[in-house]
């Protein structure tokens, strides 16, 4: 019902009380004012009902109250009398109290807000602001607490430490890269230029030196500078790049990753010094043309090692970690067409000049320094990757087989294969090259599969050079191609050396000498008579009767007597032994070796040089002749010795190897005195007659004036031939032989014969091997300085008559009434002075082969063939092999090899 039609409360008795209980009355009823208030409107006298107020008025009177709209608020009223409360409610008291509702109390959360209306309701207050921004950066610093504490540094992932290996020229430049997928080599910081450092510095993170880690005004520049479209530096830190690119091993672009790159780089600035973050930043960043860390990029780039960068050249390095594709001159049309070496060029420039400038201003670079960096220093071409062809695979084995076998860091096949290493060798690019070509042009102009299929396939050439003074290997050939061809020819291949092995039984006569007849098998030092190569003399004579030291018969297990055969079945008579080595004869080295003792000389061949492993362990007469099979660069190495004038050094292929910068291994290469000064001048004396005689074997390897020392060496049956020859420079070995070595063809491996091989009618040391030597040697030797061998000096050694040759007449005690003669019989009787006991033609003390049986067939021109045992004629045609088998059946044990 109205306001107006209510009839008014009844009194309920005056005083406080009464006021109170009229307060309380509901709202749809007035209250009536305390008795004997007398104070209030005169309107309002007591029992009076007060005048009618509008709804507007009551309204703004409640709103000037402070109260609700439906609810009357308890309060206090303003003034003497005056009217307080809600739209119905009472006026103030006696005291001033007003009689309106209690006033409504603001949330904990006033919003929306309690006392605003309309739009004013939903303005949050500034405290209501400032308590939530602080509360959301709380929850952010404690989100990110237990996030940090949560996350974990990983270790660095696989693939950012994955290298390879390097191999160097012996002058430092790179040969290959290999053991690995990604063409990397980390070094230490000591081996980054501090310009490099300071180039990536000011234009990727300026702040690098002292931020945790994480720059938010980096980000910040960052945003702006792309925002401007200008140079820009990247918003993520140096720290950050390195954590992505070492630790995470992903690349994603999204929210979760970048969180936690943020938390790890915060870490990582924390515990990892500043110059290892650089090191390994700049190690694991990719700077195009397969090229991972700065050492790879240096030497890709221009040929270097990081250490040697030039600024400006450094510049250009760290412009590339903004986007290769993009920035390097080549180009990558192949990845996006609009990176055109034209436009990659200019834009390469731009950054350059740009990171220069940068590095001006950051104090990095004075203004003076960089006036001289005007020109860009353009980088080389990019190289084809011709990986391990041509001779590069058989260098790169080599080396690698000798820091293997020789390193005692524990590094094994396995652990060399994970990479990491830089490995410098021995080898000279120019002369791998002249080796090469020298071989090519022999092969070119004399051998042709297609015209002669049936003697001219499966020609090989092999071939090592190697330096007298150090025993490193400066060169060698392996073969047509290491991808094709994959057997090493300048290793041991099982060819047979031939008569290139006889300077190894003279060596041994000079300074062992020959066992007196008279006294034991075994004879030390002073019971043996030391031969004088000049004045001994020993028969020639073709299929010499062998004898053992002591005179008596040698024979096979089959009681069989030994014949040594020459070359061409040539006799020579009485002669001496320099004249033996100049004709190549058999029959004088045979009987030699037999006077010496088989295991003496096999002891002389070590001390040179040989491996024993790759010398026959037989003690057959024909071991003087060289039935063993040592490899082309040991047969150079050992011949070294002679040119070094005694001193023996191991050949060589690694200088030094080094990982992250450090050495971990250099060969211990210490001379050994092999041999007297006198008698390896002497051997090199004999040697020189040998390519200085008209009628000497190696007279093809003369250079015009230069000293040369050599010997040819032609096997039986014509399977191999040898040249091996030095100057005081350089010791070279070459050899030649014919083998199907292709494993996938299933035939069994072995030696052919080279009769008819080039349209020769045989092959010899003489021939092809002796003309690559002398190619090879006149060039590798150009620009070098001419020395010479050191003269011989005197070895006092005895004229030793030997092998059945006819002894001049004794000297007579007093003057003999007229001159004797001292020209030896050319004719003398090789009829042994008595026939020995069949019981004690075989020794096994002294031959470990004791009964293996003998061979036949014709010898090299260089020298002569195997011998013919006397109590069975041969039936064998000419060049095949013995009965008895080593060395690949190539004239067995006793067949032995002719020059």
């Amino acid at each position: 019902m109205s306001e107006h039609r209510r009839k008014p409360p009844q009194s309920q008795g005056g005083g406080r009380a009464a006021a109170r209980r009229a307060a309380q009355q509901p709202s749809g009823r007035r209250a009536a004012p305390p008795r004997g208030d007398t104070s209030g409107s005169p309107s309002a006298a007591y029992g009076e009902e007060r005048p009618h107020v509008g709804r507007a008025e009551a309204r703004r009177a409640a709103q000037r109250s402070g109260g609700g709209r439906r609810r009357v608020d308890e309060g206090a009223g303003s003034g003497h009398g005056g009217r307080g409360g809600g739209r119905r409610g009472g006026g103030g008291g006696h005291e001033g109290r007003g009689r309106g509702g209690r006033p409504s109390k603001p949330r904990f959360i006033d919003y929306p807000r309690h006392n605003k209306y309309g739009w004013r309701r939903w303005v949050p207050s500034w405290k209501l602001v400032t308590g939530l921004c602080l509360g959301f950066v709380g929850s952010l610093m404690a989100a990110a607490t237990i996030a940090y504490a949560m996350v974990g540094v990983p270790n660095p992932d696989a693939t950012a430490e994955a290298q390879n290996n390097v191999y160097y020229w012996a002058d430092g430049s790179q040969m290959a890269a290999t053991g690995g997928e990604i063409n990397r080599q980390i070094v230490g910081i000591d081996q980054i230029p501090d310009a490099m450092q300071n180039a990536v510095i000011s234009a990727e993170n300026k702040t690098f030196r002292s931020d945790s880690g994480i720059d938010p005004m980096g980000i910040g520049r960052a945003l702006v500078n792309m925002a401007k479209g200008g140079q820009t530096q990247g918003g993520s830190t140096i720290t950050q790049q390195y954590v992505k690119n070492a630790r995470l091993g992903d690349q994603s672009q999204t929210l979760t990753r970048k969180f936690k790159e943020l938390f790890i780089s915060i870490k990582v600035g924390t515990d990892m010094d500043k110059p290892d973050i650089m090191a390994g930043y700049l190690n694991t960043s990719y700077y195009g043309r397969g090229a991972y860390g700065i050492q790879a990029a240096a030497r890709t780039y221009y040929g270097k090692n990081a250490k040697d960068l030039e600024p400006d050249e450094c510049a250009f390095l760290a412009s590339l970690l903004k986007g290769a594709t993009y920035f390097d001159p080549a180009g990558a049309r192949d990845i996006d067409p609009a990176a055109t070496p034209e436009a990659n060029l200019a834009r390469a420039k731009e950054r350059w000049n740009w990171i220069l400038d940068e590095m001006v201003k950051d104090g990095h670079l004075s203004a003076a320094q960089r006036a001289k960096y005007t020109k860009f220093p353009k980088p080389h071409a990019i190289k084809k990757n011709a990986q391990l062809s041509g001779q590069v695979g058989y260098l790169v084995d080599l080396a690698k087989s000798y820091f293997l076998n020789n390193n005692d860091q524990g590094i094994d096949a396995n652990k060399l294969a994970r990479g990491g290493y830089e490995i410098h060798t021995t080898f000279q690019k120019d002369r791998v090259k002249k080796l090469e070509a020298a071989v090519k042009k022999v092969r070119d102009a004399n051998i042709n599969p297609k015209k002669r299929p049936e003697t001219d396939t499966h020609v090989q050439f092999g071939g090592a050079s190697v330096d007298p003074k150090s025993g490193a290997i400066v060169a060698v050939y392996g073969g047509v191609d290491a991808t094709k061809h994959f057997t090493n020819n300048a290793d041991q291949t099982g060819a047979q050396v031939g008569s290139t092995f006889k300077p190894f039984v003279l060596a041994a006569a000079m300074q062992d000498g020959v066992r007196d007849p008279k006294l034991g098998e075994e004879q030390g030092p002073g019971e043996r008579k030391i031969v004088d190569p000049d004045k001994s003399r020993y028969s020639g004579k073709n299929k010499l009767k062998i004898k053992k030291y002591d005179g008596t018969v040698w024979r096979n297990q089959d009681n069989e007597e030994w014949l040594q055969t020459n070359d061409g079945n040539e006799s020579y008579g009485n002669i001496d032994l320099r004249e033996a080595m100049v004709h190549s004869a058999n029959s004088p080295f045979v009987q030699l070796g037999m006077d010496i003792g088989i295991p003496t000389v096999r002891a002389a061949a070590v001390k040179a040089g040989l491996l024993e492993s790759s010398l026959s362990k037989s003690n057959v007469p024909s071991f003087s002749i060289g039935i063993s099979d040592p490899s082309a660069i040991r047969m150079a190495g050992s011949y070294a010795t002679f040119a070094a004038n005694g001193e023996q050094r191991d050949p060589y292929s690694v200088t030094r190897v080094d990982e992250r910068g450090k050495t971990i291994f250099k060969p211990d290469i210490k001379p050994k005195r092999a041999f007297t000064t006198a008698v390896a001048s002497n051997v090199t004396d004999v040697l020189r007659s040998v390519v200085d005689d008209p009628e000497g074997t190696g007279k093809n390897a003369r250079i015009p004036g230069r000293q040369v020392a050599g010997k040819t060496g032609t096997t039986d049956g014509n399977k191999s031939a040898w040249f091996v020859g030095y100057t005081p420079q350089l010791s070279t070995a070459i050899d030649m032989y014919r083998m199907d070595d292709d494993e996938k063809s299933g035939k069994k491996r072995e030696f052919l014969e080279m009769y008819g091989t080039g349209a020769q009618k045989k092959i010899h040391g003489a021939s092809f091997p002796s003309e690559i030597w002398q190619t090879y040697m006149t060039q590798a030797l150009k620009n070098t300085a001419l020395e010479t061998f050191p003269e011989p000096e005197s070895i006092d050694g005895e004229a030793i008559w030997g092998g059945g040759a006819s002894s001049p007449p004794p000297s007579p005690s007093t003057t003999p009434s007229g001159t004797p003669s001292t020209t030896p019989s050319v004719d003398p009787s090789t009829t042994p002075s008595g026939s020995p006991d069949p019981s004690q033609s075989c020794n096994p003390w002294e031959d470990i082969t004791c009964g293996t049986k003998g061979g036949t067939g014709n010898g090299g021109v260089d020298g002569g063939p195997t011998g013919d045992p006397t109590t069975s004629p041969s039936t064998t045609a000419p060049g095949t092999n013995g009965n008895g088998g080593n060395g690949n059946g190539n004239g067995g044990f006793f067949g032995g090899t002719s020059s």
